[in-house]
């Protein structure tokens, strides 16, 4: 399930607010200008689907989604536990960064903790199964796939180059707990 803990940036030990409500998931993000949507299948989509067919599932959603925001490309990426690299793929997300175009995500399956460092708040956000978030450009922020990852997500860009990190250099991730999906 889909949740929202919020921290002040200096207490990691201590929420302010943990949600799982998915409206006020949105709303709280909001403010921030950030996106949190819920997303259901067009169609049915089985274990083992094709890129093609994940994005046919989700046609209406992809559509309307990169006409508001004006995205020119959409991909499908998928993470399994056994990726021989999944080490280095996890580590590449996990230092504090931001991209001079939104970061939006749609998880088709499994699981990912993107968290957003505000002013003097950090929102956690857990993105489970038909969820979409967006990170506007400019706000910083990580994302933890966990030592495991698992998931099917929908990637959107603005730029034919892609997601492009620029690291900030601060060490704030690491004093926040990483994800462990089962320990929630």
């Amino acid at each position: 399930m889909s949740r929202l803990r919020i921290f002040a940036d200096n207490a990691p030990d201590t929420p302010l607010l943990d949600s799982r409500d998915g409206d006020e998931i949105a709303r709280e993000l909001g403010k921030l200008g950030a996106t949190f949507e819920r997303w259901e299948a067009a169609q049915p989509v089985a274990a083992g689907a094709s890129p093609e067919q994940v994005l046919a599932a989700y046609k209406p959603d992809i559509d309307r989604i990169s006409a508001e925001r004006g995205f020119s490309t959409v991909d499908v990426i998928s993470i399994a536990p056994d990726n021989p690299n999944r080490d280095e793929l996890r580590s590449k997300f996990l230092d504090e960064h931001l991209h001079k175009e939104d970061e939006v995500r749609f998880f088709v399956d499994g699981s990912g903790l993107f968290t957003l460092h505000v002013d003097d708040r950090v929102y956690e956000i857990e993105c489970v199964k038909g969820d979409l978030i967006g990170v506007p450009h400019g706000v910083t922020h990580w994302f933890d796939m966990g030592p495991e990852p698992r998931f099917v997500a929908i990637r959107f860009f603005q730029q034919p180059d892609g997601w492009i990190g620029h690291f900030t250099g601060s060490d704030i991730a690491q004093q926040f707990p990483r994800y462990e999906p089962n320990a929630r």
